[in-house]
């Protein structure tokens, strides 16, 4: 399945976000894999960011996230960094960008 989703970083945060997105641990990379993730793949417009995911079951992958300290210890440091976090921290899996048209 592929999961849209917008958050946004601080405005006065931004080229620290990049910097840590540049470094991000290998750790994190390879749960982030093992939860069923293929891919991952962030856009930045401003302070709006668009993340692209695949996987398998959504979440299944969050609910495997969500309990390893790899994972716990990234989230606190990004919630320094974001404006709004991930979309389903707040609303559930749902709340993921609806959509709106996709090439046949």
């Amino acid at each position: 399945m592929r999961v849209a989703l917008h958050t946004r970083v601080r405005p006065d945060r931004v080229a620290e976000y990049e910097a840590a997105h540049r470094q991000v641990p290998v750790g994190l990379t390879d749960a982030i894999r093992a939860a069923g993730a293929t891919s991952w793949t962030i856009w930045r417009s401003g302070t709006h960011l668009f993340h692209v995911l695949d996987c398998a079951d959504y979440d299944a992958l969050l609910a495997e996230l969500e309990k390893l300290p790899v994972n716990i210890a990234w989230q606190a440091r990004m919630a320094e960094l974001l404006d709004v976090v991930h979309d389903y921290s707040e609303a559930g899996t749902d709340a993921g960008l609806p959509v709106v048209w996709e090439l046949p």
